[in-house]
């Protein structure tokens, strides 16, 4: 009997301890299933912070091409800058030349003076063979009414391109953008128009469209012609008009002092000046640095004038003849010599509505893109070659 009760005892005693073993194991097992788990975690943490950093160094290295590019720009822009610098720098001197500290023999003084006059006449270098002139106006069609009383509207003179820009107003940092001439046409208002928001505000409505680029005129301390890439939307270079004391262009338009026109042989810059102020002056311009590359004083009078355009280096003046609704082409300036005012045929506009604040020239299409009251016309051009006058 007491062996049976020593053999029972040993038995509770194996499964007690066979029970302890399998607990410390479960713990065991438990205590390695949370380290798994944590390292899980901590794996999985450490994998996102690695792609956060990854995408990070991505992105700061695709910042440092962009800043390396726009360096290098940078870098190849001061050349053009220096150069435009001492270009109006020696502009300058020329029109205000330091004061002598002897007396100077005024046949010396009158002989740098005729110097300086030669120059601004010289004879126009060519860029093209183009000759034409304007024989009469062939047709108008009104597109529609948008807008205010003045403003621009103008198409890229880009082959390409086919954008039609507006320019609302005389004064805003803001211009429309139709795909075509027909979207412009059908679009209930500015419905169809996408936006550009340019970096300085523009003036007057003397603005162009030339090759992608908006070139126009802001005004703040100074008088600046501001060029700006509209595939890039941003601003390529700006450079002040080395001329002083502007005066409005036109009499009818006030509120443009530098209207910028288009032709076959580039950027011009049609302005006046109070020291030549009963006329209106003529300048070519370099598109790509800003630079004046000549300048002309014409005999067209700036009194009832409205609005001009340049076809073929030749300059067209439109006056308000105060005839019922009658304006005409009553002033031409040729750069090359070869057209004057009294050889140049009378080219009258059609009855329209109130006095054109912009008219503008493309000349692929021959066609003048004319802003009259709100109203946006297009007039189409009948040409003439120069040496049939």
């Amino acid at each position: 009997m007491r062996g049976l009760v020593v053999l029972v005892t040993l038995a509770c005693f194996a499964t007690a301890q066979h029970q302890a073993l399998i607990d410390y194991l479960e713990r065991r097992l438990l205590a390695i299933e949370d380290r798994i788990s944590l390292w899980h975690e901590q794996t999985t943490r450490y994998a996102s912070e690695l792609r956060e950093l990854k995408q990070q160094m991505v992105s700061q290295l695709e910042n440092l091409d962009k800043e390396k590019e726009a360096l290098r720009m940078n870098i190849d822009s001061v050349g053009t800058r220096v150069d435009r610098v001492e270009r109006e720098l020696d502009y300058l001197e020329t029109q205000n030349g330091a004061q002598p500290c002897v007396d100077v023999d005024d046949k010396l003084i009158e002989q740098q003076v005729t110097v300086v006059k030669e120059k601004q006449k010289s004879k126009y270098s060519q860029l093209s063979d183009c000759s034409d002139m304007i024989s009469s106006i062939k047709a108008m069609k009104i597109l529609k009414r948008v807008g205010g009383q003045k403003g621009t509207w103008t198409k890229d003179t880009n082959r390409a391109s086919g954008k039609v820009y507006i320019f609302n107003g005389t004064e805003d940092d803001i211009i429309h953008a139709f795909a075509s001439v027909q979207d412009f046409t059908r679009s209930s208002g500015m419905s169809l128009s996408s936006t550009v928001k340019l970096p300085s505000a523009w003036r007057g409505t003397g603005h162009v469209v030339y090759n992608n680029y908006v070139y126009y005129m802001s005004q703040a301390d100074e008088l600046k012609v501001v060029k700006h890439d509209l595939q890039n939307n941003s601003l390529t270079d700006s450079a002040v008009f080395p001329v002083q004391d502007h005066v409005p262009v036109y009499g009818l338009t006030p509120e443009t002092v530098i209207d910028l026109a288009v032709d076959e042989e580039g950027l011009w810059a049609i302005y006046a000046t109070q020291q030549n102020e009963r006329y209106i002056s003529l300048a070519k311009m370099d598109t790509t640095s800003l630079d004046i590359e000549q300048m002309w004083d014409t005999n067209c009078p700036r009194e009832n004038a409205e609005a001009a355009f340049v076809i073929c280096g030749t300059l067209y003046v439109v006056y308000n003849t105060k005839q019922a609704g009658r304006s005409r082409v009553q002033c031409v300036f040729d750069v090359n010599d070869m057209v004057t005012s009294e050889d140049a045929p009378l080219v009258y506009f059609p009855k329209r509505y109130g006095s054109h604040s912009s008219l503008k020239y493309n000349p692929h299409e021959k066609l003048l893109y004319a802003w009259d009251d709100g109203y946006q016309i297009l007039y189409k051009l009948t040409m003439k070659k120069k040496l049939e006058i």
